[in-house]
């Protein structure tokens, strides 16, 4: 199974939604401030044109990012965005378009910038894995693949593509701009979290152990069939490793074992499947490997911070 084809699965297994809400057209001095995002929202920015200073407050981490660059913070945390000048910025002038995002611009006749900010949505309780698994930033440089940016030619150029259309679809009020700025956007989650995981600069977490290539066909092995109840034995074999050795490197690249890796996995179908009007628990507990209904309940309960019976109640109360 392919780097493909685990990423697809974990799309399947969770809803993501993105959402556009500015485009930046400003020109030095310009200053833009996040604040924190609520539990299932990811922020995202992309740099059409110009460059942009991302700082982070709290930890004090500055980054430098150029036109065709894509930040994703999964994390959440608040950020500044700016022109690096240290001068007052410029005041802005905001305005809605009928397609419901918001255009911001300052009439600064300095180095323009071209950015687009909103965020991707992620229902629970498939919040908290991603947070888990994902990076506290990911950037990823779609302007031009080669050894510096880490990005593969393919990737790079389904990347600008996909930026360039959000570009003209955000460029006035256009009829269903709203709609397939939106789907893009879903798009664009799914093109980060490829590049990032072929990359051979992948950054932590899950999109490091899949790319790897040693240890990604086990990661591939457990999305194909999260059911099946697999040995160490296994998926070290999978990966033509001993145990003790598997385990070292998995710890080392996820911060966790690959059989918790396994029941976060599991545990999010059978969120899922919760949902399902007629679906019993004893029947989910089956579906996903469990045969104590009382050990999956206890599984349940440890990764999404509620008993399954409340799961079902507060989901289906939604729908």
């Amino acid at each position: 199974m392919s780097a493909v084809d685990w990423l697809s699965r974990l799309l399947e297994m969770i809803t993501v939604k993105g959402k556009l809400e500015v485009r930046c057209a400003y020109g030095a001095p310009w200053r833009v401030a996040w604040d924190r995002s609520a539990m299932h929202e990811i922020p995202y920015h992309v740099v059409l044109r110009g460059r942009v200073v991302i700082e982070d407050p709290e930890s004090g981490a500055v980054r430098k990012l150029v036109g065709g660059d894509i930040v994703l913070l999964p994390s959440g945390a608040p950020h500044v965005l700016h022109d690096g000048s240290g001068t007052a910025p410029a005041p802005t002038q905001e305005h809605l378009t009928s397609a419901g995002w918001v255009v911001s611009e300052n009439g600064s006749e300095g180095e323009p910038l071209d950015m687009l900010c909103g965020r991707f949505l992620i229902g629970p309780p498939h919040d908290r894995l991603m947070r888990s698994y994902l990076p506290t930033n990911l950037v990823v440089h779609a302007a031009e693949a080669g050894p510096e940016t880490g990005v593969s030619p393919t990737a790079s150029a389904q990347l600008a593509s996909l930026i360039d259309m959000m570009r003209m679809e955000s460029t006035g009020d256009k009829a269903g701009g709203y709609a397939i700025l939106n789907a893009l956007s879903s798009a664009l989650f799914a093109l980060v979290l490829r590049a990032a995981s072929e990359t051979d600069q992948a950054p932590e977490g899950l999109l490091a152990l899949a790319g790897h290539a040693r240890l990604g066909p086990a990661i591939s092995a457990m999305f194909a069939d999260p059911a099946r109840a697999w040995s160490l034995s296994e998926l070290a074999e999978s990966c033509g490793m001993s145990r003790a050795t598997f385990s070292r490197h998995f710890q080392d690249r996820l911060g966790r074992s690959a059989f918790d890796l396994l029941a976060d996995i599991r545990m999010s179908i059978a969120a899922n499947e919760l949902k399902k009007p007629g679906k019993g628990t004893e029947a989910v507990a089956d579906l996903v490997g469990y045969q104590s209904v009382a050990a999956f309940r206890r599984m349940f309960a440890d990764k999404m911070g509620m008993t399954a019976g409340q799961w079902r109640r507060q989901a289906r109360a939604s729908q």
